[in-house]
Parts: C-alpha cells; sequence; structure tokens
C-alpha cells in the first residue's frame, strides 16, 4: 500500500514525515527517487537506516504493506555499501503480487525493506584470483551495481569482467548508464576505468553482440570480443545472477571447467545466487 498520508502532507507542505519509520521486522524507508527505463523495469531508491549494514552483493526483502501485512520478494541491494541511500532495480510483472503494485511507487512513497542482509554473491565467498567475471542477465545485474562501486573489488582483482545479457536493446539501459556513472565516480572512477570490463549482449533483437552468455563463453566469442583467455581456474573466478536455468547451465559449465562452488563458509572458484531466479511476483 502506497503511503498516502506522507505524500499529501508533502504536498500541503506540513511537517515531514521521518525518512525511516520502525515496522517491526522491518524498517518502513522513504522513496527518494524512481527512474522508469521500459514497461517491465525500473529502479528506485530509498532513505537508508543508520543501522542496516550489508556486504556488496547482498539481498534483503523488500515489500510494501497489503491489508495491513507485509507483502515481499528478495532484493539485491544495487547501491555501494557506503552510500547514504538504497537502490533496488525491478521488474514489472504485469499481475505480480508485489511488482504490479511496487511499479506505480513515488517518490514520498514508503517500502519496507528487511533488516537482515544476506547472500552468497559476496567477495568472502571467492578464493583469491586474478580475474573476477560477474555474469548477468535481466535484474540479474543488481548485486553487481553495488560490487563494481567498491573499491575493494578493484583492490582485490586486476580485472573485473561485468557481463549483462537482456532480450532487448533498451533494456540495457541500466547496465549502461551504471558503468558510466561508475567510470566517472571520483572514488573509483580512475580504478573503474583501468580494470573494469563491460560486455553486453541481445538475445530478441539484432545488435553489436548477440547471444545468451551461456553460448557466447562455449564458443569462445565472449573471450574474443573482450580479449581475454578462457575461464582458467587458477586464476578466474565468477559470480552469476539470473534465471535459474542461465545458473543451472553456467554452474554446469565451470564444474566441467574444474571450477568449485564456493560458499560463505567455505570459498570456492565461483558462486550463484538463487534467491530471487524466479523473477515472477
Amino acid at each position: 500500500m502506497l503511503d498516502d498520508d506522507l505524500r499529501d502532507r508533502a504536498e500541503r507542505g506540513g511537517p515531514a514525515a521521518p525518512d525511516i519509520i520502525d515496522e517491526g521486522a522491518f524498517f518502513g524507508c522513504r522513496v527518494t527517487e524512481v527512474e522508469h527505463y521500459t514497461d517491465t523495469l525500473f529502479r528506485f531508491r530509498t532513505a537508508r537506516p543508520q543501522s542496516l549494514r550489508f556486504r556488496p552483493g547482498e539481498f534483503v526483502m523488500i515489500g510494501l504493506k497489503l491489508d495491513g501485512r507485509p507483502l515481499l520478494r528478495a532484493y539485491s541491494i544495487a547501491s555501494a555499501s557506503w552510500d547514504d541511500t538504497l537502490e533496488f532495480y525491478s521488474i514489472k510483472v504485469k499481475g505480480g503480487a508485489l511488482t504490479s503494485r511496487l511499479r506505480h511507487i513515488r517518490a514520498g512513497d514508503r517500502v519496507l525493506v528487511g533488516r537482515k542482509p544476506t547472500g552468497t554473491l559476496v567477495v568472502d565467498a571467492l578464493k583469491p584470483g586474478r580475474r573476477l567475471y560477474m555474469l548477468s542477465t535481466g535484474t540479474g545485474a543488481a548485486p553487481f551495481a553495488s560490487l563494481i562501486r567498491e573499491p575493494d573489488i578493484y583492490a582485490r582483482f586486476e580485472e573485473v569482467v561485468f557481463t549483462h545479457t537482456c532480450r532487448y536493446a533498451a533494456e540495457l539501459a541500466y547496465s549502461e548508464q551504471l558503468v558510466s556513472a561508475v567510470q566517472g565516480d571520483e572514488l573509483v572512477g580512475a580504478m573503474a576505468r583501468d580494470r573494469l570490463i563491460y560486455f553486453n549482449s541481445l538475445t530478441r533483437e539484432a545488435g553489436p553482440r548477440t547471444g545468451r552468455i551461456t553460448t557466447l563463453i562455449e564458443t569462445g566469442e565472449l573471450f574474443r570480443r573482450i580479449d581475454q583467455p578462457a575461464f582458467d581456474p587458477a586464476q578466474d573466478r565468477v559470480m552469476i545472477c539470473g534465471s535459474m536455468a542461465m545458473l543451472d547451465e553456467l554452474k554446469s559449465i565451470l564444474l566441467t571447467r574444474g571450477f568449485a562452488e564456493g560458499s560463505n563458509a567455505k570459498p570456492g572458484d565461483f558462486v550463484i545466487e538463487k534467491a530471487f531466479a524466479g523473477d515472477g511476483v
């Protein structure tokens, strides 16, 4: 449910409601910014609770109140760990229980944000390496939006390869905007311009680069395009976020090539995130 009282007070010029309120197991965070890219994709920012700490790549539960009860789903935190706001990147599903409502939020509304970030797409779950691949499809780019904003990533890896595969060119707007902003950022821009490699491709529309990321890896086209050697478990580390089919296929490719899956308890050569692979609410 959108916070009409909060919006009305702002329009009347009355006393401002607090940016953060206590909602028990959740924070009630004021929306500060909303940007729509297509009829199926948008991003939004909220105020950040001072007590909320997270590792880049983690997710939290996000939602709205519906008939007094929380309606929730897992969302990666797309903002940097040092940012004073929280960013989220979302699909819009027609008839989706949550996203069909969330798509209508505006600055001044309030959303629920969970208090306990978690997830496996963190560098702590990876062994040290020379090159880090971040492979994403659709809104799976969100956790990597947080990671490529972090100075620590460029201190740990000599090259950071961020790939984003979507159906249509318009759906790449978020990652293109993101990479441009990171490369121009005062904190990490110099490191990103030197070490960050961005690669995108399309699957349902002609473009400079077409094909599923799994196909581009198996044929070697990805590596030729970015002028890098093929996957090597001795040097490369991989993070994967996307559809369940994409996760399963890439996991099989990596296991076949000698990579070991990692976790928070036991770091390895690659990690995947299944918490929001369904992408359908």
